[in-house]
């Protein structure tokens, strides 16, 4: 019997869209059906480079029956309102980070793929390189012991000609924040997924090199994790030339660090057989420069295994890896972060 041929539908016509074609043409089961922008213009010349259809509205989209799962690659800012219209649809919805720019956005788009049975998923590619996985793995064997330390480290570089080239970029409203809500929340996610809920948060930001836009490009925060381990997170894109991201996972009894998709670090108290192995596999070749220095320097790889990982997971019945919930996780980190950088105090995150 042949596999079903999975649509998709892309919302957004800009550098992720790319990103996200890419990937659906990697897959074999999975097809690029068409595309929406408001921007008529710009999802005519899209669809035509693609070699799929441009949608008139969102409507005409998501009444195609050939449509099964969306890809929203708007604006942060604008994630909300194409999201719960395609939930309700009965479309699958994968919505590129962050899930929403507030909570309460976040908690709706949970609530609505609730009521309609639909998968929804947040795009946090970085946990599906293999070295991002043998981390987790380790984790959840317990090879680490007590938890120590977990430090995540984004040091990238934008140019002006970046926050120019979009009305959006580095605001409030659309953006949800600087450095740390657009480029630094992959890192945020990975933290999470390893050391656990983010009991509270300390936190400084400063706005270094671009003076036009509303919001930080640089922020310094400590962590306090509910295991009882500590971190930070340092992030920004105003230094030059910028360096690959970096996550740093600390025990009594291991030691590992990522450098983007790479293993540079894998030391255990109690070594086992397959550990050099490991590190030889994964200590060279990233998947890409990882956009220090330019957004769409980024692999499509993590993509395609996520947007592979939505299909299997409509196939099984069980959740995506990083479905709505997860994907509130980061953003409540954030907001938490940003609060503590206007307030100076330590803040709280409710435990759950």
């Amino acid at each position: 019997m042949k596999a079903k041929q999975y649509g998709f539908g892309i919302i957004g016509a800009g550098i992720i869209s790319d990103i996200h074609a890419r990937a659906i043409n990697a897959i074999e089961n999975a097809k690029l059906v068409g595309v929406f922008s408001i921007n008529k213009n710009k999802s005519q010349a899209w669809a035509y480079k693609n070699n799929c259809t441009s949608y008139d509205s969102l409507d005409e989209m998501v009444n195609n029956p050939e449509i099964d799962i969306v890809c929203i690659c708007t604006p942060s800012g604008i994630h909300f309102e194409p999201a719960i219209k395609c939930i309700e649809a009965g479309k699958h919805c994968v919505i590129e980070k962050p899930l929403e720019v507030t909570l309460e956005k976040c908690d709706r788009i949970i609530e609505a793929s609730d009521r309609a049975g639909v998968k929804t998923a947040v795009i946090f590619p970085s946990r599906f390189y293999e070295a991002s996985k043998q981390v987790k793995k380790a984790i959840d064997e317990n090879r680490f012991g007590n938890m120590v330390l977990g430090d995540a480290y984004v040091k990238w570089s934008r140019s002006e000609a970046y926050y120019n080239s979009a009305a959006w970029r580095g605001t409030w409203e659309l953006d949800g924040g600087g450095a740390l809500m657009n480029q630094g929340i992959h890192s945020v996610d990975l933290l999470q997924w390893y050391m656990g809920r983010v009991e509270s948060v300390q936190a400084m930001s400063a706005n270094v090199k671009h003076k036009g836009i509303e919001v930080e490009d640089t922020v310094v925060s400590t962590l306090k994790f509910a295991n009882g381990a500590l971190g930070t997170i340092e992030c920004s894109t105003a230094v030059f030339p910028g360096t690959f991201k970096r996550v740093e996972i600390m025990g009594t009894s291991g030691t590992a660090i990522l450098e983007e998709s790479s293993l540079i670090k894998w030391q255990f108290e109690k070594e086992a057989s397959e550990d050099e192995t490991i590190l030889k596999n994964m200590s060279t070749g990233n998947l890409s420069h990882g956009g220090v220095s330019n957004p769409a320097d980024i692999s499509f790889a993590g993509h395609q295994r996520q947007l592979e990982d939505m299909i299997l997971s409509i196939e099984t019945g069980k959740k995506p890896l990083i479905d709505a919930i997860d994907g509130r996780k980061s953003v409540e980190i954030v907001l938490a972060i940003y609060e503590s950088c206007r307030t100076g105090r330590r803040v709280a995150l409710p435990g759950l």
